[in-house]
């Protein structure tokens, strides 16, 4: 195996590395976001851990965050829970810094 070869292999490796990262960040993201939610709607307990792992299966939907951002957004809508779309946007973006934080950090 040549140099070259050699850090290509390592350009692959890590590249699968940050996108096995990035999904459990975003994972952990959607999760704690969830909570949130569950938080702000009124839900508690057990029902709480069920609607956060609703929110995380709803990013499965479609690329982007754009299916979980409508899930919250309209199960506030639907409760009359008044958060802006730019406000959970803002969490979203707060969350992910702590999750990824968390992931690199393997928690």
């Amino acid at each position: 195996m040549t140099t070259f070869d050699k850090r290509q292999e390592g350009f692959e490796k890590k590249f699968a590395l940050d996108e096995e990262q990035k999904f459990k960040a975003e994972a952990r993201r959607n999760r704690m976001l969830g909570l949130w939610a569950a938080e702000k709607l009124g839900i508690t307990g057990d029902a709480a851990t069920a609607y956060a792992k609703d929110v995380v299966a709803a990013d499965f939907e479609e690329a982007g965050d754009g299916d979980v951002l409508r899930k919250v957004l309209g199960d506030f809508s639907a409760k009359g829970v008044a958060v802006t779309e730019q406000a959970i946007r803002a969490k979203m973006t707060e969350l992910l810094a702590v999750a990824a934080i968390e992931v690199k950090a393997g928690k």
